[in-house]
């Protein structure tokens, strides 16, 4: 990706549990159109025994003179720590590659790698788990880039209209690349796909065990802000087991509050008997 300096815009709230941080000034998005740009989110518990394992990142912040935003949903599985690992160094590695404002995409995709690889080196003190995740970075309120491996999500809207910006990555859809290495794919137990009866994810960090037979390569997107851009949504599964694409957008496309937003559609979430950990940003360009 070439003229990377126009990558980057504002935001905080880091943690499984934490208040909003301020929300961005006004910003010009492409086009010269000025908009202000909200944040807001919300985390819900599952119905399951163990602790919480989805955690979030929104973060405003200047870097290298460009306004960045930063969002991110880690939903973790076997414990959090993987989640938690994560939340707290997935961006810094994205940051620290020397292109990442010349390449974005690919200071994403190698960070993601080496992110995977520091946490396979830390399995003794991080667990047997893995964790999915779902990034977007937005660059001067201009450029976002989105990336993800696992089943969270991001969709963005335009007038109304919903588009998913990230890929899941369902046992499934990547059937031949898994049996390619070794691996198989079962619906035994239970009627979910499964990687070697496993996992429900065909891409994930962490998951050592597993590895062998799983990636963490990410899809990465690039979507220019223009005008037509009125809001976006990121979400764990939990939230996506239950609602269409679509159906997200609908619920909250007349909410001005983003923070009121994304509680509502956890709500009607757990409405729809959701059970899963749910957490959920949204992002409102009003």
């Amino acid at each position: 990706m070439t003229g990377g300096r126009d990558i980057l815009h504002k935001m905080k709230e880091k943690a499984c549990f934490m208040a909003s941080m301020p929300d961005s000034p006004d910003t010009r998005g492409k086009g010269g159109a000025s908009k202000r740009i909200t944040h807001g989110s919300h985390l819900v518990k599952g119905k399951s025994n163990h602790a919480m394992e989805d955690c979030l990142v929104c973060e405003f912040k200047q870097v290298h003179n460009n306004d960045l935003g930063l969002f991110a949903i880690y939903d973790g599985h076997m414990g959090h720590d993987v989640a938690n690992y994560l939340q707290t160094h997935l961006f810094n590695n994205i940051l620290k590659e020397h292109d990442v404002w010349t390449d974005t995409v690919s200071a994403t995709r190698r960070a993601y790698h080496s992110t995977d690889k520091d946490i396979l080196a830390k399995a003794f003190e991080l667990g047997k788990g893995g964790s999915t995740a779902v990034t977007a970075m937005l660059i001067n309120s201009q450029t976002l880039i989105v990336a993800n491996v696992g089943d969270s999500r991001a969709v963005i809207s335009k007038k109304g209209v919903a588009e998913q910006l990230s890929i899941d990555h369902e046992p499934n859809r990547e059937r031949e690349i898994i049996e390619s290495k070794g691996g198989f794919v079962s619906n035994i137990p239970g009627d979910v796909p499964r990687v070697d009866g496993q996992l429900a994810v065909a891409r994930a960090f962490g998951d050592k065990s597993l590895k062998r037979h799983l990636s963490s390569d990410p899809d990465v997107a690039i979507e220019l802000i223009d005008n037509d851009v009125d809001l976006i949504i990121l979400a764990s599964d939990g939230l996506w087991k239950v609602m269409s694409n679509q159906e997200a957008v609908d619920c909250i496309k007349n909410m001005k509050d983003a923070k009121a937003a994304a509680k509502h559609l956890s709500e009607v979430a757990i409405s729809r008997k959701s059970k899963d950990d749910i957490s959920c940003i949204v992002v409102k360009f009003q």
